[in-house]
């Protein structure tokens, strides 16, 4: 699988673009602030209808532009996908893959799949549980179409039993319709929550040796899943704590309150990993990400790292750069210098300069 080209029409900083990719290894540099992620944050989007940086589409339209509109080609299996995107301040986004409008995101995952990394992702350990389960998410619904379904259901109806809960204190008489509501959200909840575990189970056997090669086989690393309720306790969870819920005006158990326990040796690093501990777990799940798509869909995701290899040491940029030889890779960094030290082969460069792209001979 490989992305061929991309044109984007007022997206952020670029009025009009036409890149064409390189199989293997694509390098964007340049100053920053000059657009280098936006050109990953298109891909991105194109292959997901989402921003890496949970940006509105208002807020991706150039400045001063009702519309924006992404065309990215993509091959794989030996066939040609043409992913058109338009985007519009005021109303949904549209998406058509070779020429035929899409109803639904999920028949638009898994046609491209993505690994995204950046500075921000190095934090996950420390970060807040939203974090941990926005990875478990991610990775899910690109490899499990049913899992986006179910997480998007899931999701409607906590929104609508939150809403349920703040009428209670106006209307004590909706109380009856709460059952409805707790029963869909069990239905929902039970699938995402299985989904989770067994992803979790898979991620581990991948996992350990990835961290055990990245610590040169001095720590073993174990990610727990910590669901909020088990599934088979989920509905009388949900009846024990409704008064609670009702008082407090909000669901306080479900899948939307899992989190990620990762374990280093016994030791819990979100809470007492040192920040070396932290990235090492951060760098150790993203490099999953990879082997879990591969064994998946017997092909290798396009991965797509933003100003990474300046936030990592010697020993971990040359972990990570021998784990995408055979993977087609785009690149942001402000030099080549870390790739000429780790005498890594460059396959296309381009330099951005004020939402301008040029091709320079290096």
């Amino acid at each position: 699988m490989y992305i061929e080209s991309i044109q984007l029409k007022n997206f952020r900083n670029y009025e009009n673009l036409e890149l064409n990719f390189d199989k293997a290894t694509n390098i964007f540099y340049g100053n920053n602030a000059q657009g280098k992620t936006n050109i990953l944050e298109a891909i991105y989007l194109c292959g997901t209808t989402k921003s890496h940086k949970g940006s509105k589409d208002k807020e991706i339209i150039r400045f001063g532009e009702e519309e924006s509109h992404i065309r990215m080609n993509v091959k794989k299996d030996g066939m040609s996908y043409k992913i058109d995107m338009h985007l519009k301040k005021n109303k949904a986004k549209g998406v058509a893959i070779n020429g035929l409008p899409i109803r639904k995101a999920r028949e638009l995952f898994g046609i491209v799949n993505l690994v995204f990394f950046s500075p921000e992702d190095l934090n996950i350990i420390k970060s807040g549980p939203g974090e941990r389960r926005r990875f478990m998410d991610m990775e899910l619904c690109q490899l499990d179409p049913l899992y986006l379904t179910d997480l998007a259901g899931y999701n409607h109806i906590v929104n609508q039993r939150n809403k349920l809960l703040k009428e209670l204190h106006v209307n004590s008489r909706l109380l009856d319709t709460l059952d409805i509501w707790d029963m869909q959200m069990v239905q929902y909840g039970i699938r995402v929550i299985q989904k989770r575990q067994e992803f979790v189970e898979e991620l581990n056997r991948v996992i350990q040796e990835i961290h055990r090669n990245l610590t040169g086989g001095l720590e073993h690393l174990e990610v727990i899943y910590e669901p909020s309720t088990e599934q088979e306790n989920f509905e009388e969870t949900l009846f024990r704590n409704r008064d609670r819920d009702i008082r407090m005006k909000m669901t306080s158990s479900g899948p939307h309150r899992d989190d990620l326990c990762l374990m280093a040796d016994g030791i819990d690093i979100r809470k007492y990993g040192s920040q070396g501990q932290q990235r090492t777990a951060a760098l150790s799940l993203k490099l999953s990400e990879i082997y879990l798509v591969k064994n998946k869909i017997k092909d290798t995701p396009v991965l797509l790292l933003d100003d990474v290899l300046s936030e990592l040491d010697s020993s971990r940029q040359t972990c990570l750069l021998d784990s995408i030889h055979d993977i087609q890779t785009m690149v942001t960094c402000t030099g080549l210098d870390d790739f000429i030290s780790h005498q890594f082969h460059i396959n296309k460069v381009f330099q951005v300069v004020k939402g301008e792209v040029y091709l320079p001979e290096i």
